[in-house]
């Protein structure tokens, strides 16, 4: 049963009741509402792009090298190649600076990450983060000094007569000066090198080394070296030259160096989370919207009166009421 407004409420009450719809509809809720919402949802969508933490090249931002050299040294004292990088920062780089480079993930990960406060200076030890992806591993560090030193240990098969090796600099980082240099290994025969290195000398060691500038490169463009030679002796260069192994460098005394490098935490389900609760509150914004402007274009001609279980106002048409559900008639 439907009871009219004449029945359910006196005059006073209906006037109260039409006053609170008054002010409760009055134009420009809704809209302001909705763009409140709107800005807060922009806002989480926004916040998973900026807050993200940079990888790769991008983490450099303007770091720039004004050296690298590329040491490759096959079978020295272990059955693989072990892959020197030698950088110099720009002089106009502020420190400490940071460094994002990317190794081979068949390295398995740095063997030395250091630095030092002059060219061929002492290298102290320097911690650093690293996180791992298919083919790389990022490593990323603070340099307080110019001069920093990374090493790796790359999988090489001494299995075989005919060996080879590829190392591939990734271009993180802008070079005004590229020098690539190779340790021949020690009973090796038939060596050849790409890119070509002509120059040809003897080290303190006993050992050949070839090197060549290569002059600048660009970030990001990679530069692949590729070399193969013949040995059939199994020994690492170190065992035939009866070389003494380096020993292990020093820890850097600055209590900075030896903390972990500041960095994002948050769990890798937190920004498509937050993204998600934006588009589910933008969603509920347009509901709402919706519903408010339906409810204010209902003028007095449609509404029917009240239900006579809640009281809620009903309109003309409806077979149920929409706040409890019970049945109109």
């Amino acid at each position: 049963m439907i009871v009219t407004s004449a029945d359910a409420m006196t005059s006073e009450n209906l006037e109260g009741h039409m006053t609170r719809a008054r002010s409760v509809g009055s134009p420009g809720v809704a809209e302001r509402f909705a763009s409140a919402i709107a800005t807060l949802s922009l806002t989480l969508m926004l916040v998973p792009a900026v807050a993200a933490p940079p990888s790769g090249s991008a983490a450099n931002g303007d770091t720039r090298l004004e050296s690298m050299q590329i040491e490759i040294w096959p079978e020295y004292d272990r059955p693989a190649a072990l892959v020197i990088l030698r950088g110099e920062l720009a002089g106009n780089v502020a420190l400490p600076a940071v460094v994002s480079l990317r190794i081979p993930a068949s390295s398995g990960g740095p063997a030395a990450v250091a630095f030092a406060t002059e060219k061929s200076g002492k290298l102290l030890n320097l911690a650093h983060d690293r996180s791992d992806a298919a083919d790389f591993i990022v490593l990323r560090f603070t340099v307080p000094a110019r001069f920093f030193h990374v090493e790796f240990y790359d999988r090489l098969a001494t299995d075989i007569g005919e060996r080879s090796y590829k190392y591939l600099w990734p271009g993180d980082l802008p070079v005004s000066w590229l020098d690539v240099v190779l340790q021949e290994p020690a009973g090796a025969s038939n060596i050849s090198v790409k890119p070509e290195l002509v120059e040809s000398a003897s080290g303190a060691d006993g050992l050949r080394y070839r090197s060549a500038q290569l002059g600048p490169a660009e970030r990001g463009k990679p530069l692949p070296i590729e070399i193969r030679y013949s040995k059939t002796d199994p020994r690492t260069s170190a065992q035939i030259l009866n070389l003494s192994a380096p020993a292990p460098l020093p820890q850097a005394g600055s209590a900075p160096l030896a903390a972990p490098l500041p960095g994002p935490k948050e769990p890798s389900w937190f920004f498509p989370a937050l993204g998600a609760t934006a588009l589910l509150v933008a969603a509920a914004a347009s509901a709402f919207v919706l519903w408010w402007r339906r409810r204010r274009h209902v003028g007095p001609a449609a509404r029917a009166g009240y239900c006579s279980k809640c009281r809620n106002e009903v309109v003309a048409g409806d077979r149920f009421c929409s706040k409890c559900g019970a049945p109109l008639k």
